[in-house]
């Protein structure tokens, strides 16, 4: 005989708590995943019946612990290229193999999963345009709400808006997304500058403010004083760290001693050459590779000397830290855009390439100003870091427009 489950009756189901999709093609670095995976604890923390998902094709996802009822997926990864194209992670597989691959999982999870808001960060259809079929599906069936979230800075407007019009980026953001964040304040920099956006999608923009980081649970600091040297992603960082062992090596009596965090993507033969130079100053310069917690060591640094990623940018404002950084200017200038501006507002200071050159003696220099700077809340503007609180009101709001789904 078989066995049939009868049907669970209407009155027997429960109301499923809101479920949150994010995002984020991570080809390069660590910001995409970071700034998904802080915006899924916030939206998770306000509403303990949430849950989010965050969809990721960085190839550290799984060396972050992640918060309470958010999971994370590992998308197939694909590497850039110096010269700008891409080349699939996976052996033997074309990049055009992979993007398919990559769109027809996300499409899957999107269906298995189905969410009540999507946030997709940065890239409005996708890598290679592999959300467009998974923007379709939701926008047909009208079930949940889509958003486009912005960094701060982009790029510069007119490489930005050549940018949006071979991708066809402008028409799936008028097309598909019912809101767009953008991370960072108007009145600082406005990412979307250059882009022929119709009326109706600027008034379906939001500026959120700069996305706090949380101290959270520390750890036990290193000892201190010290400052902080960290590229980030470390990816493109090696010119920073060159500059800064070059700064110590030159002046015996350069202080505090400086905590370099290499980031997980400076390896190999350049971070085998760094660590015979590190061992060569004795102490003064301590290193280490990754740091899955380094809100720990913000937090008792001195100061802070950093590049000009979004994230990075992020945590000297959060933990309030006198900071120098040192942008890069290629392939994109947006690291150079946010640290102008930032230092225009008197945030931080930046080792500018032409203005102050990228010499031994401009980083001393740079090193010791720091203990003399102002932290960056001497000229914080209101609304500075309300990034996460506004964000998860906007989710409320937009739950509150959709029919609560039953749970499965």
């Amino acid at each position: 005989m078989t066995l049939t489950k009868d049907p669970i009756p209407d009155s027997d189901q429960t109301i499923r708590g809101p479920r949150v999709m994010l995002y984020s093609h991570d080809t390069f670095g660590l910001g995409h995943l970071r700034r998904s995976r802080a915006l899924a604890g916030a939206i998770t923390a306000a509403d303990p019946s949430a849950s989010a998902l965050i969809l990721t094709g960085s190839p550290v996802a799984g060396r972050f612990a992640f918060p309470s009822r958010v999971d994370h997926m590992r998308l197939p990864g694909v590497i850039k290229r110096s010269d700008g194209s891409y080349a699939s992670r996976t052996m033997g597989m074309s990049i055009e193999e992979t993007t398919e691959m990559r769109a027809g999982l996300i499409s899957s999870m999107a269906e298995q999963y189905d969410p009540d808001v999507l946030i997709v960060d940065k890239e409005p259809t996708g890598f290679r345009g592999e959300l467009l079929p998974t923007l379709e599906l939701l926008a047909q069936q009208g079930r949940t709400k889509l958003v486009l979230g912005l960094r701060d800075v982009l790029d510069e407007p007119e490489v930005l808006a050549a940018e949006w019009d071979r991708k066809d980026a402008i028409a799936a953001t008028e097309a598909f997304y019912h809101e767009i964040w953008v991370y960072g304040l108007r009145s600082i920099y406005d990412p979307t500058q250059g882009l022929d956006l119709s009326p109706a999608v600027q008034n379906r923009m939001h500026w959120t403010g700069y996305l706090r980081r949380d101290l959270g649970r520390l750890d036990t600091p290193p000892e201190q004083p010290y400052v902080l040297i960290t590229p980030g992603g470390g990816g493109d960082g090696a010119m920073m760290v060159d500059l800064v062992l070059s700064a110590y090596e030159q002046d015996p009596g350069l202080t505090p001693r400086a905590l370099l965090v290499y980031g997980p993507f400076l390896s190999g033969e350049t971070r085998e050459a760094f660590e015979t130079r590190v061992a060569a100053l004795q102490g003064r310069v301590t290193a280490v590779g990754f740091e899955s917690r380094i809100e720990t060591l913000f937090s008792a640094a001195q100061g802070v000397v950093c590049m000009g990623g979004y994230n990075t940018f992020c945590e000297v404002l959060s933990f309030d830290k006198p900071a120098v950084i040192v942008p890069r200017t290629t392939p994109r200038l947006e690291q150079w855009i946010r640290a102008s501006r930032a230092e225009e507002l008197g945030l931080v200071s930046m080792l500018d390439e032409r203005r102050d050159g990228w010499t031994p003696e401009a980083m001393i220099r740079a090193i010791r100003a720091l203990d003399g700077q102002n932290p960056p809340s001497a000229a914080f503007p209101s609304g500075l870091l309300d990034g996460l609180d506004y964000v998860t009101k906007r989710v409320t709001s937009l739950l509150q427009d959709l029919p609560r789904k039953a749970a499965e």
